[in-house]
């Protein structure tokens, strides 16, 4: 049975307690695989290597951080069947709909955001009496994201790709 395991400063890496919890197919109640049951400390790792990690990425040239961005959208292109057939798997959807959706649809956000990731954007507003308040997009630090069970993948990208496209998050 596959194990997965966490995936820190680019190592797979089993939980620090050596815990895992039953993977089950929706559409089979089967167990098909173990993920891993991770705790503060495992959490804490990671935060240590994006905290190493993020200065270098919050002042890459946005030139850079597209080009990442373009190869993961062309990389989710190459590998549809295989994510598409574990998505199927982990959400007990068709096959059809995992190939024709939500892969697709990580893809196309991690590519939109590429090309986002290329425009610069700040906003300034009037204030009564001749002041002038500016908006400016800046990293902000380490974030967590929580992907949600019904399109982890799709939602999650959603979620990830703008933030690395701003320079404004790591992955760890």
């Amino acid at each position: 049975m596959t194990k997965i395991e966490n995936y820190i400063d680019g190592k797979f890496l089993p939980p620090e307690n050596n815990l895992y919890l039953d993977n089950f197919d929706p559409s089979t109640a089967s167990v098909y695989s173990q993920i891993p049951d991770s705790n503060a400390n495992d959490v804490e790792k990671a935060i240590h290597v994006a905290e190493k990690a993020f200065p270098a990425w919050a002042n890459a040239r946005p030139e850079f951080r597209a080009r990442i961005l373009f190869r993961i959208s062309e990389l989710i292109d190459q590998n549809l069947e295989m994510l598409a057939k574990a998505e199927s798997i982990d959400q007990g959807k068709p096959i059809s709909l995992a190939r024709s959706v939500d892969i697709p649809r990580a893809s196309s956000n991690f590519y939109f955001f590429a090309s986002g990731a290329m425009q610069f954007s700040s906003e300034s507003h009037n204030v009564p009496g001749g002041a002038v308040n500016y908006t400016l997009r800046q990293p902000i630090g380490i974030v967590g994201c929580i992907s949600p069970w019904n399109l982890p993948l799709y939602l999650f990208t959603w979620k990830i790709a703008p933030a690395l496209a701003a320079g404004n998050c790591v992955i760890a």
